[in-house]
């Protein structure tokens, strides 16, 4: 099993302007006798899953998804040819019998630097092609649009489409071109996103490389 996801910390970096996650004690063994951690997040934090009501006021929230939607088979795709600011093309991404595509850009290796925001993104014609195919989309970037955009037109356009977006995900070099993933988003009520604790396992007859 691969562990596709970024600790959540205080050193956790966030999407410029969003809250910042703070880790700290509420309770201790030396003052209470027992521990007790406060935790403060926004939802979306880290590695996270983004449902179309983050940025459609009529969209669907995580709780309206059954559990089993956060279990995809999913199919990973190589775009470490891609620099900063580079855009993913629909030409760059393969017609897979899957739910889901995981878009390895190598990004991850600069999460927690300024370089991390100059990210490769999803052009507009890709994200159509995704949509048009129902595909849910994981990324090792802040997202499908490049960070700052004004209208966010890949995420519109993915989650107009009813797919659900992973985002700041880590690891994908390590997978097998086939796996399952699984991201589950803590259970909020009424959730624009959340982080998720996002895994892959092999799928039968995959090897690593």
């Amino acid at each position: 099993m691969f562990d596709l996801t970024h600790p959540l910390s205080d050193e956790t970096p966030v999407y410029p302007g969003d809250p910042p996650v703070r880790v700290s004690p509420a309770a201790t063994h030396e003052t209470d006798g027992y521990r007790v951690t406060d935790f403060r997040a926004n939802s979306h934090a880290g590695t996270h899953v983004d449902a179309p009501a983050h940025l459609l006021a009529d969209g669907r929230t995580l709780d309206d998804y059954p559990v089993e939607r956060f279990v995809s088979d999913a199919r990973v795709v190589d775009c470490t040819g891609l620099g900063a600011g580079d855009a993913i093309r629909a030409a760059d991404l393969p017609d897979a019998d899957c739910d889901s595509l995981l878009l390895h850009t190598g990004w991850d290796a600069h999460w927690g630097t300024p370089e991390y925001d100059d990210h490769p993104h999803l052009s507009r014609d890709a994200a159509r092609w995704c949509a048009d195919r129902g595909y849910d989309v994981g990324f090792d970037t802040a997202g499908p649009d490049p960070t700052g955009a004004e209208s966010f037109p890949a995420h519109r356009i993915l989650l107009r489409a009813d797919c659900l977006l992973v985002e700041n995900l880590t690891g994908l070099g390590a997978l097998p071109e086939r796996v399952r993933l699984t991201a589950l988003p803590l259970a909020l009520v009424g959730a624009d996103g959340a982080p998720v604790r996002a895994v892959a396992e092999r799928v039968d007859g995959e090897a690593s490389d």
